[in-house]
């Protein structure tokens, strides 16, 4: 996603660098950590989140054309198989989605920058679902 927006510059700039997106981590986490309704997506996380918390940091910082923090550490994000292990089916995504659109909502400012990143983050969170019914007609 890493493409400049429709000021010039890259949507990591636009939200306030790292400050802004640790901002919407953390409310991400802090959501799915308290709310009921993140149940599911919350049981696929460690007990601690701090690890999960920086991982996603690290990795949207790049993603969002910021510093890549998460290549310098771990190489090639390859993010689907990496998630291959956990179960990530329609609830799974849709849960992910409703959560990072709330931490979206309450800390992004500019509702078209919010707007496009939610849409970006459709995208990937539908290719990252690894379990599907036999007759899969689930499609965003």
């Amino acid at each position: 996603m890493a493409s400049d927006g429709a000021f010039g510059v890259s949507p990591f700039v636009a939200l306030g660098g790292e400050t802004g997106l640790r901002e919407i981590i953390d409310r991400f986490y802090d959501l799915m950590d308290l709310e009921p309704r993140f149940a599911r997506l919350r049981s696929l996380h460690p007990a601690s989140l701090d690890g999960s918390r920086d991982k996603l940091f690290w990795f949207l910082c790049g993603f969002l054309g910021g510093p890549n923090h998460y290549i310098e550490r771990f190489g090639h994000p390859m993010l689907r198989a990496r998630h291959l292990p956990f179960p990530i089916g329609a609830e799974e995504r849709d849960q992910w989605l409703a959560c990072m659109q709330e931490a979206i909502e309450i800390e992004v400012k500019d509702a078209q920058l919010g707007a496009g990143l939610l849409e970006q983050f459709r995208g990937t969170a539908d290719w990252m679902r690894n379990q599907r019914p036999a007759a899969s007609s689930d499609v965003l």
